[in-house]
C-alpha cells in the first residue's frame, strides 16, 4: 500500500512538471522554462519537484540500485541541460542558437514522462 501511495505522488509531480512546462513546440517548452529562470533561480528549482522527490525516494526506500539512479541520473542530466540553455539564452545568444530544431509536441511527447518514471519506479520496486 506505501508504494502505490509513492508511485501515485510521482505520478502527480510528473503531471505537474508537464503542465507547467507545456507548450506547442520545443521552443516554447526552453521559453517557459527560461521565463521562470529569470524571475527567480530557486524557483526554477523548485518547479523541478520529481527530482528532489526522486532524491527523497532514493533514501527513504534506501534503493541506489540501477532503475532508481538511473532516473536521478536522468533527471539531474536534463536539469543541467537546461541550466546550460538558460545560460546561453541569458548572455544573448537566440533560440535558435540554443536549440536550432523547433519540433512539434504532440500530448505523448509532452507526457512521455509520466510513463517512463513511473514505470522505472515500478521497476526499481521489483513490483515486476
Amino acid at each position: 500500500m506505501e508504494y502505490l501511495l509513492l508511485l501515485t505522488v510521482f505520478i502527480l509531480l510528473e503531471f505537474f512538471e508537464s503542465k507547467w512546462q507545456k507548450a506547442d513546440t520545443l521552443h516554447g517548452l526552453i521559453l517557459n522554462n527560461f521565463y521562470l529562470f529569470k524571475q527567480n533561480i530557486f524557483l526554477y528549482f523548485s518547479m523541478h519537484v520529481t527530482f528532489f522527490y526522486t532524491m527523497f525516494l532514493c533514501f527513504y526506500l534506501n534503493n541506489f540500485g540501477f532503475w532508481m539512479s538511473s532516473i536521478l541520473i536522468i533527471k539531474f542530466l536534463d536539469i543541467t541541460f537546461k541550466l546550460s540553455m538558460m545560460k546561453k539564452l541569458l548572455n544573448g545568444s537566440t533560440l535558435e542558437e540554443v536549440m536550432p530544431m523547433n519540433i512539434q509536441m504532440s500530448n505523448i511527447f509532452r507526457y512521455m514522462n509520466v510513463i517512463i518514471y513511473p514505470t522505472s519506479f515500478i521497476f526499481a520496486l521489483n513490483l515486476i
